[in-house]
């Protein structure tokens, strides 16, 4: 192991050996490929932090300081599905880990790889300093976070902690994916390290592993569905997580003419494809012979028809209707949280990889069978439809900008920010204006488009959008957070984060002055009992007073703007922030946009 040392030469880097158990850890985290390591410092890592900062010379992994734990976790959630890669959030033993479940939660249901690294005080407790390490110290820590990680551990020695390490990487990356804590005893971080401990020669015997392929005999069973069907539709949720994921779900999409529909966990599909079918997913199901579900995170919600605010209004298909799955899922399921969602039967259950087994799929599909001329007809018949609804989108938002007071559109903002970024390339971290962006925007790559939070908790915005901007620093990509208001005053002081890795990020705040979500729960509560509607506000908005945050972004050294309160002036003040970020610096303009 090798770490190169500014200004050192060649021999000096050669004859560089760890002398403590956390040289040990920093060594092998450069081996595995970790780039940087996020952490808000606490005293329990105080060994790996220096051997960080000083063996490793703050060089892969290069430390990322952040003012709170949910933040570390968040960036590193939003940086592994940027990148495909994982990065370390460091945790301060029981209080850290505590500060960061909910991101953990977001990590898990979201399925991403985080290494989560904690620190404990000792567990010899002749060695621990009076109260603050006695409270400090669980046994074990794991059990907090068990539920909702892949894999948890706390290795007693530092050979142990080699083994620990390796174990985790492998399992947290290991379809279907998610965060991992390896604990480490504050002790054997700052113990010399013992001889004869090292990291094994060829690590890829240690994590290498291939991905799994579905059953050849239900891919057949399901290519022969699809190849008789007359009206499929597609459902797909996370195939984007790969590029290779993607790539085949157009290419099987095109070759059985069938209409996809995005759900939207992550980038699927192309936005403007003639085949893009979101917002007819219901109309769609209710004529569909076969439904093909690709890494669908809640198949049984997808198949509901609606009757709004999220309540499901009955089984949309035909009973008649064939059902495939392709899913990953069931390979992780836990028991404390239902994420797992409610069981739907299915024809053919296929498990594995989409980015295998579309491409396979495709290579037995009959697209010369009697039904693919009826396939076609229809797939035209929808794509001349899909051309209509973007016509009428486009209009709807250009008057909605003209007729509105007060507050900005989603509608028109999406397609201010759409021309503001023209010329760049862009990344979309979080938020999509409740669909405009679809509507109105070529989302075309997997980067372009990152995904969900996972577990719906608040405070994810801000802390992943760190992370894709960091992903994509230097690239000269733009990397813009649709960012509510309520959202940001989780985990505010990310904004210290933004300002001083010079992230490339533009952060529109949606500020509707409200906890709309639970805003509408209010509305819906008032309808159900006859009571007054408009007494829905209290307890949600916070305002009186309302949050200046132009003023808040000011404060920790980022350049910023707002309120903007009329559509007029929305597309010079998305110039001047659009010029900002291309520049290298972040930005936050405050908008206030419409309730919803």
């Amino acid at each position: 192991m090798i770490l190169e040392q500014p200004g050192a030469t060649a021999a000096q880097s050669r004859s560089r050996v760890p002398e403590y158990g956390s040289d040990l850890v920093v060594d092998l985290l450069h081996e595995l490929g970790i780039e940087y390591a996020a952490f808000n410092p606490g005293a329990s890592f105080r060994g790996l932090h220096d051997s960080l900062v000083n063996y490793g010379q703050d060089r892969s992994p290069r430390t990322i300081l952040c003012c709170h734990e949910e933040i570390s976790v968040a960036l590193a959630h939003g940086y592994a599905k940027a990148t495909g890669r994982p990065m370390v959030a460091a945790l301060h033993d029981v209080v850290g880990l505590q500060h960061a479940c909910m991101a953990i939660f977001n990590a898990w249901c979201d399925r991403v790889p985080v290494l989560l690294l904690g620190g404990t005080g000792p567990m010899d407790t002749t060695r621990r300093r009076p109260w603050i390490e006695w409270i400090h110290t669980a046994l074990v820590q794991g059990n907090h976070v068990r539920d909702f990680v892949k894999f948890d551990d706390q290795p007693a020695n530092a050979a142990g902690v080699v083994e620990s390490l390796l174990r985790a990487y492998r399992l947290m990356m290991a379809e279907p994916s998610g965060p991992v804590y390896v604990c480490l005893d504050a002790a054997l971080q700052e113990d010399q390290l013992p001889k004869g401990v090292s990291i094994p020669a060829d690590l890829n015997r240690w994590i290498g592993q291939s991905p799994l392929q579905a059953d050849p005999r239900g891919l057949d069973a399901a290519a022969r569905l699809l190849s008789d069907s007359r009206r499929p539709v597609i459902l797909a949720d996370t195939v984007g997580r790969s590029a290779e994921g993607a790539d085949a779900l157009q290419t099987l999409a095109e070759r059985l003419h069938a209409p996809v529909v995005d759900l939207g966990t992550r980038f699927n599909f192309v936005s403007d494809h003639p085949l893009e079918a979101t917002e007819r997913r219901e109309a769609l199901l209710r004529e569909a012979d076969v439904v093909f579900a690709v890494d669908v995170v809640d198949l049984w919600g997808a198949l509901q028809a609606s009757a709004g605010r999220h309540r499901p209004a009955g089984f949309a298909p035909r009973a008649d209707a064939k059902i495939v799955s392709l899913s990953l899922s069931e390979l992780l399921v836990h028991s404390w949280a239902s994420d797992y969602q409610r069981m739907q039967p299915v024809d053919v259950n296929l498990v594995g990889d989409s980015r295998l087994a579309l491409p396979a799929l495709v290579d037995v599909l009959d697209t010369q069978g009697p039904a693919a001329a009826e396939r076609q007809v229809r797939a035209e018949a929808l794509a001349a439809e899909g051309r209509r609804l973007r016509a009428t989108w486009e209009d709807q938002a250009r008057s909605l900008g003209a007729s509105a007071d007060g507050a900005v559109p989603l509608g028109y903002l999406g397609l201010a920010l759409r021309e503001a970024l023209d010329g760049h390339d862009w990344v979309l971290s979080n938020n999509e204006l409740r669909g405009w962006v679809r509507r109105l925007w070529r989302v075309e790559r997997p980067y372009q488009y990152t995904g969900t939070s996972g577990g719906a908790g608040l405070g994810y915005g801000v802390g992943a959008s760190l992370g894709v901007g960091l992903a994509h620093k230097g690239t000269g990509r733009l990397v813009v957070n649709l960012q509510p208001d309520g959202d940001l005053l989780y985990s505010s002081s990310a904004l210290y984060t933004a300002a001083h890795e010079r992230l490339p990020l533009l952060m529109v705040m949606l500020n509707n002055h409200s906890y709309y979500n639970s805003e509408e729960h209010g509305l819906r509560m008032a309808e159900h009992r006859g009571r007054p509607a408009e007494r829905a506000g209290i307890g949600t908005r916070p305002e009186g007073p309302g949050v200046d945050f132009a003023t808040l972004a000011r404060s920790f050294g980022i350049a910023s703007a707002g309120p903007i309160t009329a559509p007029a002036d929305v597309p010079r003040a998305l110039e001047t922030a659009v010029e900002a970020v291309a520049s290298g610096e972040p930005y936050l303009l405050d908008i206030v946009t419409e309730v919803r």
